[in-house]
Parts: structure tokens; sequence; C-alpha cells
């Protein structure tokens, strides 16, 4: 899967070369793109957006600088500066696919799931990404079209097979049509692939080897090379890389931003659910994972941790039928059966 600096850079090149060469007194502006484009290969984002911005001052004029400036903002969450950047680029560069694309997105995270199906819909035949597939059937799906969804992301799966988000959506979409086969097929998928990831990918590696070794603040610096407030999935894949380390303070962050973008992620509501409960916070970890646990009833560790929260809560009426439903899942629960004896001898209290 290509990574998204990745289709940045491939964005920056395809720009420059339909721009010509800048005058000697212009010269400044390209050594700030310059320097933008490598910190946005390192993903330092705040550091990128400020050469961009320099860029910009010395040279308004150049749609470049307003492009890159304006994939740095999105990067960090500023969307609505960034969709006036894309704009001021395309009226000082005439149209580009790759501006659609990235607008397209901004519709779809604004949740205007027309526009974005227009947009992504009109460059899906020579894509400027690879995975502008995945975006127009998470558009098609967001807006209620299963068909159209599952379509778009059938060719997203074949073109990047790679692309766990692109499996795990299609799942939910295929469960979600009642084709529960192709789902787990490709629950499967997803869970082997997103393994493949977290053991993989250098940013991962190095959050994981971070918050073993160093301190808090600095482990937090490298880790938030992950950060992308627009990608549930990264989100959430940080959000579990802190509560497997035991950050469960800094876990939660990712994995509430998580749930605002993806409200139907099951992922993102059992790990935000699971981070609250060992935290002791057990009244918030109720809401989440009772979420969790009606998008995927028979998921055994959202049932028995929703029990075990409702238990802690004093809430034994609503625990027990939780409880039980666990050890259906689970026969072989030692701990659950013996929580369940002593809820029912209370109940059988006069």
């Amino acid at each position: 899967m290509r990574t998204p600096v990745v289709r940045i850079l491939a964005a920056f090149l395809a720009i420059a070369a339909a721009v010509p060469l800048l005058p000697a007194q212009n010269r400044g502006a390209d050594a700030h793109l310059s320097r933008g484009a490598q910190l946005l290969h390192d993903q330092l984002y705040d550091a990128a957006a400020s050469e961009f911005k320099q860029a910009i001052a010395a040279q308004p004029s150049d749609p470049r600088a307003h492009f890159e400036y304006a994939v740095c903002l999105l990067s960090l969450g500023r969307n609505e500066e960034a969709r006036l950047e894309f704009e001021q680029s395309r009226k000082l560069g005439g149209e580009s696919s790759y501006i659609t694309y990235y607008v397209g997105r901004l519709d779809l995270l604004s949740n205007d799931y027309a526009a974005a199906i227009r947009r992504l819909a009109s460059v899906a035949e020579n894509a400027p990404f690879s995975d502008t597939d995945f975006y127009l059937g998470v558009a098609y799906l967001s807006s209620g079209d299963a068909a159209n969804g599952i379509k778009w992301l059938e060719r997203a799966v074949k073109l990047s097979p790679n692309d766990y988000r692109a499996h795990y959506r299609l799942a939910r979409a295929y469960s979600t049509s009642g084709r529960q086969q192709d789902a787990a097929r490709e629950y499967g998928l997803y869970n082997q692939l997103l393994s493949e990831h977290k053991n993989t990918e250098t940013e991962v590696r190095a959050c994981t080897e971070a918050l073993r070794t160093q301190p808090s603040n600095a482990a937090h610096d490298v880790c938030q090379r992950i950060f992308d407030p627009n990608d549930p999935e990264k989100l959430t894949l940080l959000g579990q890389l802190y509560g497997d380390a035991g950050a469960f303070e800094q876990a939660l962050n990712p994995l509430m931003r998580a749930v605002e973008l993806d409200a139907d992620s099951y992922e993102a509501w059992h790990n935000l659910g699971l981070t609250y409960f060992r935290l002791n916070r057990y009244k918030e970890a109720r809401m989440p994972l009772e979420k969790a646990v009606a998008l995927r009833p028979e998921s055994y560790g959202s049932v028995v941790m929703l029990g075990a929260t409702l238990y802690m809560l004093g809430d034994d009426n609503a625990a027990l039928p939780v409880l039980e439903h666990a050890l259906r899942l689970n026969p072989d629960d030692a701990q659950t059966r013996a929580v369940l004896e002593k809820l029912r001898a209370q109940k059988a209290k006069p």
C-alpha cells in the first residue's frame, strides 16, 4: 500500500511538472518548497506547513505552494483552511485531478456525501492516487448506497490488496448487506493485514520502541508521527499502541477522535471502552462498550468487558444478562462463571 507521504510527493511532482520554472528573483520560494517537501517526507507537518507558508509569502501566485500548504493543513486536521488553499491553487494553476481528489476527501470529512461522490467519481477512472476508489466507496456507503459502496470497495481491494482499511470497510458493508460469509473473509484479511502493518511499518516500530525505552514526552513525540486527525484506522492503531504499552491516558485522544470520524467502527469503540476500563473510569467505559457490543454482539471480548464494567458500577440487574451472554460465548471462563453465581445468589435473596 502506498503511504500518504508517497501520495503527497507524487502530487507535488505532478504539479511541479506543469508549472514553468520561476525566475531567479523567486528562487527563495523554491528553497522553502524543497525544505517543505523533505519535512513532509518525514511527516513533520507543522514544520512543513511553516515552510510552505513562507513560500506563499515569497511567491503568492505559485500554485504549488498553496497546494502543498493545503496538504499539510489537511494532515493537521485544519480542514476548512485546507479547502481554501486547494481552491486558491486551482484558481492559480487550473483544474487538477489531485486537487479534486483532496477536496472530495474534505467533502467526505464534512459529511457532504453527494459532493464527495461527485468529485471522487469524476477522477476515479483516471485516478490520481490508488485509494481514490476506497474513498469513493466510503462516500457511497455513508450516503446509504450500499450497492455502489460495495462496488467501489471491491475495486479498491483489487487495486490495493494490502490496504487493510479497504478490507475493513468492505467487511462491514458485506455484513450490513447480509453477506456474512463474504464479511468473515474480509475481516480475516483485515486482521491479517493489520497485524502485518503493525509489525512492519517504520513509524509503528519506532513508536513501540520509544514507548518501551524513552520518557513519556519523548515517546509521545515519536508516536505522534502516526497521528492523522482524518484517518480513523490510523487513530485506532495509535490508540492500541499506547494501550499495549500501558500509556492509557495518551490512548484516549486518538481513540475519541477515531469514533468521532467513524461512529460505526467496532475496533475504535472497543478500544476506547477498554482504555477507560483500564483507567478505572467505569462510568465513561460503559457507553463505548455498549456501542461495541451493539456493533458486534458475538464479540466475547467486548461483551465480557461490558459485563465487568456494569458489575463494577454496581448495576447488577444490567450486568447479569450481559455476563450470561458472555458465558454462552465462552463457557470455559471460570472467572465470569464465579461472578455470575454471585450475582444470581444475590438476586435470589428475598
